[in-house]
């Protein structure tokens, strides 16, 4: 167990350089950057509380580190060698492994393979793959991300986030949204089904029958969902979507609606309408923001569990396929629980963009 009393940390100009290095190669492991960094917020005075609380650990892993690096110095904070066949891959070769992989690209290709990097450094693609597997590298794979440039994004968040965690009293919140283009899309063939061995197989063609799009309002209490199609997705439909709102909940109820930043929720027909009904109170999400919108989290449902594998000749049979999904949904609806608060999700991100920062260095 970590000792419970706090030990002061006093670095050598050295040690502190060392540890500031570790912390920006793009190379270290991370598990050795965490250390740094707990080591150098234990220089500045800070206790294992304020540090847990900052980098987002536990405090018995703070006092582990911080003791570790009094006893030890830098050599604390390196993994103690672990027993079994002695390693035939030195520390040079495997730094090389990762600063190839982090820093350049091979002649022929957007990125390294097992085997273009094996015949580059001289390795087995079994030993490539398990220096990438250890630093946690995957050259093979590509995820998007797009951060928010909205000037009013931290407002932003705390308004929608305040009201998934505390919705006001006598009221609903809808999140709201359209999934447009939803193609009608019928095999050329019949699917065949699955069978013992052999998975469920379509044809890779099809054949276009048109598309529908669908406003979705999302109950964040009861999880129910209130969905109409449309054939064409304008200010216009949009509107009768509001109708539809204002028609299906108590007048009794003010409605806050979280919406995204669609040119078509902020048209003059669309302003006119909500000062005519002002117990509607609308939210906006930042820009580039649909995580925000919970209702997004229910499109993906929809999407996976009902169009992705569905086979439709005409948008009259989309349209009732997802109607009758809606009120099947409906009939045990599972409310989509928000647990994050406002300061967690702007200190996450922070994070995240110091951290993209520090890896230019």
């Amino acid at each position: 167990m970590p000792s419970s009393v706090l030990v002061p940390v006093e670095l050598t100009d050295d040690e502190r350089a060392q540890l500031v290095a570790w912390t920006r190669r793009r190379t270290s492991a991370q598990a050795l950057a965490l250390r740094s960094r707990i080591v150098l917020s234990a220089a500045e005075g800070l206790n294992n509380t304020q540090i847990a609380g900052r980098l987002g650990v536990h405090r018995n892993m703070v006092a582990k580190w911080r003791s570790r690096f009094v006893e030890h110095r830098l050599d604390g904070l390196v993994d103690e060698p672990r027993p079994g066949r002695p390693r035939t891959i030195s520390d040079d070769k495997v730094e090389e492994v990762i600063v190839k992989t982090l820093e350049t690209t091979p002649t022929d290709a957007t990125h390294w393979s097992t085997r273009s990097m094996a015949r580059e450094v001289g390795l087995t693609q079994s030993a490539v793959l398990r220096i990438w597997r250890a630093f946690g590298l995957q050259p093979h794979r590509q995820q998007t991300w797009k951060l928010s440039k909205d000037p009013q994004f931290i407002d932003k968040v705390r308004d929608v986030v305040g009201l998934y965690l505390d919705p006001p009293e006598r009221a609903v919140v809808l999140c709201v949204d359209e999934k447009s283009q939803i193609q009608a899309l019928d095999r050329t063939a019949p699917i065949l089904p699955m069978l013992p061995g052999v998975p469920q197989r379509a044809t890779h063609d099809y054949r276009r029958a048109g598309t529908s799009s669908l406003y979705a309002a999302l109950d964040i209490t009861t999880g129910k969902v209130i969905g109409r199609t449309h054939s064409r997705h304008r200010a216009i439909e949009f509107k009768q979507f509001l109708q539809t709102l204002d028609r299906e909940v108590p007048d009794h109820l003010d409605v806050h609606l979280v919406l995204d930043n669609s040119s078509t929720h902020k048209t003059p027909a669309i302003q006119r309408w909500l000062a005519a009904h002002p117990r509607f109170v609308v939210h906006f999400t930042p820009t580039s923001s649909s995580w925000l919108n919970l209702v997004e989290r229910w499109f993906a449902e929809l999407t996976t569990k009902k169009l992705r594998r569905g086979a439709h000749r005409s948008v009259r049979a989309l349209n009732a396929d997802i109607r009758a999904w809606i009120d099947g949904w409906n009939e045990n609806p599972r409310p989509f629980v928000w647990t994050k608060t406002a300061d967690q999700i702007l200190e996450s991100i922070a994070r995240y963009c110091q951290r993209i920062n520090e890896s230019r260095h």
